[in-house]
């Protein structure tokens, strides 16, 4: 390759400054392209093996004695090549391997559903792919060598190899004189459970710092997926008007401004004082602020369905409701939320404050 070209080392995302839409995000995830770090998955399944090997180990310890002190009974009475040598040897074997097998295709599953937030199947992803036999050189270099991930995921390796062998070197180097003692003073046996509490906490510590090195990688795995998708902002005028006759999307439009909607009336209802209703048709929230206004102002209003929501939301918050129903007509037809209530309203709102004793409770 006599030329690298230096696109390769610009900003994919070049004026594309838009977070990616959830439309984006969801047709991105039908393809299987998803923020997901295969170093934590490794790291969840080596640590839950360890952990597995930690509880397992003196029944595995029990397990290769008794089979060891089989074979030297019997190896003199016994043919090397009897099949009953080699089936004890199977069996045993598999009672100790198998449960580090469910754990760990228990512990991929589950880290691979959390990363996924769920079950996640694509087809496409295991159809054979004449590209993927034969890839192309240049993407390949491309991916590997000249991009952020590539020099990334090189120094991500060496960072683990480097900080997992300085580890190991220095739990080895402190814990080798202690282990030496033991050999001279109490034998081999306690030395074999010095060095079996040795790798313990070596094989704990490595799967810790794996771990941590999984997170980071996840981080770093989101930020480029959120980069990759990023849009323009031309990108979400297209997207916008390609979607806007789209009924599942008028729909959850629909829904998340209702919900909106009803969140600023429940907290507009709750700073009210008194309600005014028509009762069926109209409702109109009032609240006065001595400090702001010299008079009411409208809190919130509504008809029909709003006006029922807006009672229900005084009813639950004991907000006093009074029913007049021309003041609550007149207010709704000549008032904007966030109105001061007009003159000519004053002595009817007067009557109101005073039939629910708003004077007597704020002397």
């Amino acid at each position: 390759m006599s030329q690298i070209d230096l696109q390769w080392f610009a900003a994919e995302d070049e004026g594309r400054t838009e977070l990616p839409s959830e439309h984006r995000l969801r047709e991105a995830r039908k393809k299987g392209e998803i923020a997901k770090s295969t170093e934590l998955n490794a790291a969840v399944v080596w640590l839950f093996a360890v952990l597995m090997l930690i509880i397992l180990a003196p029944w595995m310890e029990t397990q290769f004695e008794q089979i060891l002190i089989y074979f030297f009974n019997n190896i003199n009475s016994a043919k090397i090549d009897d099949p009953r040598f080699y089936y004890i040897f199977l069996v045993t074997f598999l009672k100790m391997v198998l449960p580090f097998c469910g754990i760990g295709i228990v512990a991929g599953v589950v880290a691979n559903v959390v990363q996924n937030k769920g079950w996640m199947f694509t087809p496409s992803k295991i159809q054979p792919k004449f590209s993927n036999i034969v890839p192309h050189v240049g993407q390949y270099l491309k991916k590997t060598l000249f991009s952020l991930q590539g020099v990334f995921n090189i120094f991500k390796s060496i960072f683990k190899v480097v900080i997992i062998s300085i580890i190991a070197f220095m739990f080895i180097r402190s814990d080798m004189e202690e282990t030496l003692n033991f050999l001279h003073t109490g034998g081999p046996a306690l030395a074999q459970k010095q060095v079996g509490n040795m790798t313990a906490k070596l094989l704990v510590v490595s799967a810790v710092l794996m771990v941590v090195i999984g997170v980071i990688d996840y981080v770093v795995q989101r930020r480029e997926f959120i980069e990759k998708h990023k849009m323009s902002k031309q990108d979400v005028k297209e997207e916008f008007k390609s979607l806007e006759g789209d009924p599942e999307t008028k729909a959850r439009l629909e829904r998340s401004q209702r919900e909106m909607l009803t969140q600023n009336l429940r907290q507009a209802v709750r700073e009210s004082d008194v309600v005014i209703t028509n009762p069926e048709h109209y409702a109109v929230a009032l609240g006065w602020k001595k400090d702001v206004a010299d008079a009411p102002q409208v809190m919130a209003k509504g008809e029909d369905m709003t006006a029922q929501t807006i009672k229900r939301i005084a009813r639950e918050n004991d907000i006093p409701t009074v029913e007049n129903r021309p003041l609550a007509r007149g207010l709704y037809n000549d008032t904007a939320v966030g109105d001061i209530i007009p003159v000519d309203y004053l002595k009817a709102i007067a009557t109101v404050y005073a039939q629910i004793g708003y004077m007597s409770r704020n002397k």
